[in-house]
């Protein structure tokens, strides 16, 4: 049987889903906490606790740490390491580079024309005070973060200015998105090895809430997209070439825009609302690339 370990948080529901069908599907089960790796670059080995985590045939990245921040890139150039040293990666740690800098991910986005809300960058509170009177209404955005977290609406008012310049003591560099309508209402797009999986809806109905995200009071739904709509996540996801992902996307009066694709992709959206367990579905995936091999 084949051994593969479960990079995640302990405790957390996608992680331990993943590693208990890991164990069924293999009868070998590890999950391995970042925080708690060692790296030995004179002896070449990278362990957890007492397992050589080079023994291992594969390794599942479910979550690479509770919160993103950019020292989730460091644990991603230890498990970059691993893979030189022939450990399969699922999805490889140089693509989830890519994408879990969200200014990373736009760049590549937008050079390969995907459709997003107008943004800006900029490091400079003159500027962004412009942008919010151009945009009206703005997000500002941190490069890390999931869910919402640390992201704050300016609008076009006396307050504008204090709002950025808080921002931007914790934010050097400013990304900056106009609000758009998209009805309280986005989709999640997920993709396996690239194929099209499923869609989910995030459904806010609450008045006083800009974003969908659960912990905000948005609620997941079944949802069956236009095949347009699938077809442009296809080609937002295509460039990044992650094995399990997922892409947010809002229908606008002036059409549909992508907001990110996912490092990660997200497990209980689907289970809530498609009564779909990808824990068994990504398991069997990574079996089936192994034995192709």
């Amino acid at each position: 049987m084949h051994k593969i370990g479960v990079v995640g948080v302990a405790g957390g529901w996608s992680t331990e889903r993943l590693a208990d069908a890991t164990e069924a599907m293999t009868g070998f089960r590890l999950l391995v906490e970042m925080d708690r790796v060692r790296a030995d670059l004179c002896t070449g080995s990278v362990c957890f606790e007492d397992v050589d985590l080079g023994d291992l045939d594969a390794i599942i990245i479910k979550k690479i740490g509770s919160r993103y921040s950019p020292g989730l890139l460091d644990r991603l150039e230890i498990l970059r390491y691993l893979s030189a040293r022939g450990v399969r990666i699922f999805s490889p740690p140089l693509r989830i580079m890519r994408v879990i800098d969200r200014l990373s991910c736009t760049m590549t986005l937008r050079l390969n024309m995907i459709p997003m809300p107008p943004t800006t960058i900029t490091e400079d509170i003159e500027t962004a005070l412009e942008i919010v009177r151009t945009y009206d209404r703005a997000v500002f955005k941190p490069l890390y973060s999931s869910k919402a977290k640390g992201m704050v609406v300016v609008e076009n008012n006396r307050e504008a200015r204090g709002k950025i310049e808080r921002f931007k003591k914790a934010n050097s560099l400013m990304y900056i998105q106009k609000l758009i309508n998209h009805r309280g209402r986005d989709l999640g797009v997920t993709f396996l090895g690239g194929e099209y999986l499923t869609t989910y809806a995030r459904n806010n109905r609450s008045s006083s809430s800009w974003n969908t995200t659960t912990r905000s009071g948005g609620a997941y739904e079944a949802c069956r997209p236009d095949p347009a709509i699938i077809e442009l996540a296809r080609r937002a996801q295509d460039p990044f070439g992650l094995d399990f992902t997922c892409v947010d996307i809002a229908e606008t009066p002036e059409g549909p825009v992508v907001f990110e694709v996912s490092a990660f992709g997200g497990f209980r959206g689907i289970q809530t609302a498609e009564g779909i367990d990808v824990a068994p579905l990504l398991v069997e995936y990574v079996i089936k690339c192994l034995e192709a091999e």
